[in-house]
C-alpha cells in the first residue's frame, strides 16, 4: 500500500535541513508520522520517539526508531542526546476526555515537559519546535478570525495543558536562552489519521463511513471549525525550523470556517453519496461555539500558506483509508 498521495504534494523542503538532525517526540501520532517522513525527505537524519511503534509500515526506512515513555527522564535524556532539533508533538488526551479527570491531565505532559526543557537546555539543542492547539488554546473567542494576540482562556483541561507548555517555553528562553516555536495548529487531517479514536473529525467521519457506521453529530451540526490537510501542517513545521524572527507563537490553519454540516456535504460530494446517516447526540462541554484562526502573521513570517484544497484533500483521505483498511482485512484474514 501507497502512501503517497496523489495531487498534494507539499513544496520543496528548505535545504538547511539536509542532515539536521531531527527529534520527533511522539512521532507514531498521526502528526508525528507525517513530519517524520517529511523530515527524512528533506534530507534530515529523523529519529522517532514514541511509547509504541504500532504501525511500522507507515514509517519511512529512514527514520530511526525509539521506545520510551516521555515521563522517563533517561530516555528522554539518551533520545535528545546530540540532537539539533527537537519536535515536541506529544499531548495528554483530547479536550473532551481531559475534561473527566483534569488533575490527571495537568500533571503528566506539562509536567513532563518541564524535565524535557531541563534536558534540552543541557544537551544545547538549537531549537525545540511545539505542537500547541488553535482549537484549544483560546477558549470561546470574543472575535473570528481570531490572532495569536487574542486571549487564551481554555474551557478543557487539554486547552490548559497546552497553555502551561507554551508558558514554560517562554520562562525557558528567558532564564536559558532555549530557542523554540510554537505552532497553534487548527485541526488537521488527511493520511495516517485512522479515525477510530474520535481523534479528529474528519479522519472519524470517513472511518465511520467506509465502516457502514452513521456519523456522529454532536449538537445541531452548526459548530464552526479551521480544517487543515497534513501536507499543509508539516510544511509549517518545516518552515518552522528554519524561522529566526521575533514571533514565538503562530498560528497555522487555513483561515476559513466550515460548520460540521458543510463537512458533510463535502463528504457526501466527495464519496458520491446523495446523504450519509447521522445520529446526532447532546452538545459537549468542551466544543467551543466556533474556531477559525487568523493566519495572517504565519503568512508573512514564514512565507507558508495551505496549498491543499478541501476536495482534494478528501478525495486524498479517503483514498487513503480505503487502502489501509483493505490492507488490515487481508493481513487478519491471513492471520
Amino acid at each position: 500500500m501507497s502512501d503517497t498521495p496523489q495531487g498534494t504534494r507539499p513544496v520543496d523542503p528548505p535545504p538547511a535541513l539536509s542532515g539536521l538532525r531531527c527529534l520527533v517526540l511522539g512521532g507514531s501520532g498521526f502528526l508525528g508520522l507525517n513530519l517524520c517522513n517529511r523530515l527524512a525527505e528533506a534530507g534530515a537524519e529523523v529519529t522517532c520517539f514514541s511509547r509504541s511503534h504500532t504501525q511500522p509500515a507507515l514509517l519511512d526506512r529512514r527514520v530511526a526508531r525509539v521506545t520510551g515513555q516521555f515521563a522517563d527522564r533517561l530516555a528522554i535524556a539518551n533520545a535528545v542526546d546530540c540532537q539539533d532539533v527537537v519536535f515536541h508533538l506529544i499531548a495528554g488526551s483530547i479536550p473532551e476526555s481531559s475534561n473527566r479527570d483534569p488533575s490527571a491531565e495537568l500533571a503528566a505532559t506539562p509536567i513532563a515537559t518541564l524535565h524535557l526543557l531541563e534536558i534540552c537546555r543541557s544537551a544545547r539543542i538549537r531549537k525545540l519546535v511545539f505542537a500547541s492547539s488553535g482549537g484549544a488554546i483560546y477558549g470561546v473567542p470574543g472575535a473570528i478570525p481570531i490572532p495569536e494576540r487574542a486571549p487564551t482562556d481554555p474551557i478543557s483541561a487539554y486547552g490548559i495543558g497546552k497553555l502551561m507548555i507554551e508558558k514554560a517555553l517562554l520562562l525557558y528562553r528567558h532564564l536559558h536562552g532555549i530557542d523554540y516555536q510554537i505552532l497553534r495548529i487548527a485541526n488537521p487531517y488527511g493520511r495516517f489519521q485512522l479515525g477510530a479514536k474520535h481523534q479528529g473529525l474528519i479522519g472519524s467521519y470517513i472511518h465511520r463511513v467506509l465502516t457502514d457506521q452513521p456519523l456522529e453529530v454532536w449538537g445541531t451540526g452548526e459548530v464552526v471549525r479551521d480544517f487543515l490537510h497534513i501536507d499543509d501542517v508539516s510544511d509549517a513545521f518545516l518552515a518552522a525550523v528554519t524561522y529566526d524572527g521575533p514571533h514565538k507563537v503562530l498560528n497555522v490553519g487555513s483561515g476559513v470556517g466550515l460548520s460540521v454540516n458543510r463537512i458533510i456535504a463535502a463528504l457526501e460530494a466527495a464519496f458520491g453519496r446523495d446523504r450519509l446517516p447521522c445520529v446526532y447526540k447532546p452538545s459537549r462541554a468542551a466544543d467551543v461555539p466556533a474556531n477559525v484562526l487568523d493566519t495572517a502573521l504565519v503568512r508573512s513570517e514564514l512565507g507558508w500558506q495551505p496549498r491543499v484544497a478541501l476536495r482534494a484533500g478528501l478525495v486524498d483521505t479517503i483514498a487513503w483509508m480505503r487502502a489501509y483498511l483493505a490492507d488490515a482485512a487481508g493481513q487478519h484474514r491471513e492471520t
